[in-house]
């Protein structure tokens, strides 16, 4: 597990009970793989660690990055996404921009309310090496061919999307939450359903999907992006067909929303969120939640 600050990475869980501190610097993005785990600075660095040691790697990216993904390990090769919404291939120590992606007629389309220009979101990929970007705002790309061309999804569903995911059991499944809630393909995003049943408000931000179970699923939803907000942590085991406020040793309410990474699963389906400074883990499927660490400051990503 992975755990980023404004200012700080802690890395921990796995074989200590508390988080180590790992990196001290402005973070913009975590990707933790088997062998590697990677972090992206506001600088446009890559602080890249294995067992075995660690390096920090120069990318000459100018735009800001909004998150990354991890493609292949062997060797390393990375996708990063950005602000004006471009995605650059890091392969093995150099960095260059997917042309394919910037090609894209549909990116005329892109938007953000407040008029600036859109962004790459987030990633997801599935094991046979399928790549989705979501575009906030303009709905969801994919890749068939790990990163190299790209193409819309049907946009069947809401184009406000905050986060997808995909699930490691079924390379069909897609999920999408959005300012209009979840949505649901199992077609790699040809169509969609609208999950939204048994939520109290549809604003959606976070999203993740158990490793061993495609159908069971958390998703945080609000009452929208601003003010009081009324952030709410959901659970479901029927691919989003119902939804179960989870309450159990969880804030049922916070003032703000639960955003875009703030929810994951670990490989050992451990469920873990974060809210403010602290940090909260389930072992049932997101059920029922314990409180194992207090961050110095707000925690701002986990992976």
């Amino acid at each position: 597990m992975l755990i980023a600050t404004s200012r700080t990475v802690h890395a921990g869980f796995e074989e200590q009970d508390a988080p180590v501190q790992i990196l001290e610097g402005d973070v913009a993005a975590l990707a933790k793989g088997e062998v590697y785990r990677v972090i992206a600075l506001k600088s446009g660095d890559l602080f890249v660690c294995t067992e075995t040691g660690s390096q920090t790697v120069a990318t000459d990216i100018e735009q800001d990055i909004e998150c990354l993904i991890i493609v292949d390990e062997e060797p390393l090769r990375l996708l990063i996404g950005t602000g004006e919404s471009h995605i650059y291939c890091y392969d093995d120590g150099k960095t260059h921009r997917v042309e394919s992606f910037d090609q894209l007629p549909v990116r005329e389309k892109w938007y953000t309310p407040w008029g600036g220009p859109p962004d790459v979101r987030s990633f997801a990929r599935t094991t046979d090496g399928w790549i989705y970007a979501d575009i906030h705002v303009g709905s969801i790309m994919r890749s068939a061919d790990c990163g190299e061309t790209w193409e819309p999804v049907t946009p069947d569903l809401h184009d406000d999307v905050h986060q997808v995911a995909t699930s490691p059991r079924d390379d069909d499944r897609v999920y999408a939450n959005t300012a209009r809630a979840v949505f649901v393909s199992d077609d790699r995003g040809r169509s969609w359903s609208h999950r939204s049943e048994g939520f109290p408000y549809y604003y959606g931000r976070a999203i993740a999907v158990h490793p061993d179970d495609p159908d069971c699923v958390l998703a945080t939803v609000s009452k929208g992006p601003h003010g009081e907000a009324s952030g709410q942590l959901y659970r479901s085991d029927d691919a989003g067909s119902t939804w179960e406020h989870v309450t159990e040793g969880f804030p049922g309410t916070v003032p703000h929303n639960i955003d875009t990474f703030h929810i994951a699963f670990s490989k050992d389906g451990c469920a873990w969120a974060a809210v403010d400074k602290t940090l909260y883990t389930s072992e049932d499927r997101g059920k029922s939640w314990v409180s194992v660490w207090e961050a110095q400051e707000k925690i701002r990503m986990i992976a």
